[in-house]
């Protein structure tokens, strides 16, 4: 009910930079109130990290798996479960709605990775995505590369 009640408040009643930041985090196509809510929520860390720090926070960050001469596969593990499920269903929709995430999720299905893991990288870039946009203080814009 508290969710409900933050989005449907208007910008002037949220503290401090709370405002600020959920504007700059809705701004990213893909991204909705109750992610945004939720990046603020579960990682107040936003915004004062390296783009590394905050993927390894959320538990997107690709640990490798080896010993000696024998080499695993890379996966992620550890961080925070909730942040990682609330990254999800908007991943999936910035890989189809964002032009540049929608790239890059069909450059890594083109080098043959599978889906799942494309989209784990494409949850990756919107955590570290929305970490330079908050330590910026400026809103999501398209490239023109």
């Amino acid at each position: 009910m508290f969710v409900v009640l933050l989005v449907m408040a208007p910008p002037s009643c949220l503290m401090g930079g709370l405002a600020e930041r959920l504007a700059i985090l809705r701004s990213i196509p893909g991204v909705g109130d109750v992610t945004a809510i939720a990046l603020i929520i579960e990682m107040p860390e936003l915004g004062e990290l390296e783009g590394k720090q905050a993927a390894s926070l959320a538990g997107l960050a690709p640990v490798a798996r080896q010993s000696g001469k024998w080499q695993g596969k890379e996966r992620i593990q550890g961080g925070r479960a909730t942040l990682r499920q609330a990254l999800y269903f908007p991943a999936i929709a910035a890989a189809r709605f964002n032009p540049d995430l929608k790239r890059k999720y069909e450059a890594l299905i083109a080098a043959g990775k599978e889906k799942k893991v494309a989209l784990t990288a494409i949850m990756r870039k919107i955590i570290v995505m929305a970490n330079a946009l908050i330590r910026d203080r400026r809103r999501w814009t398209t490239s023109h590369a």
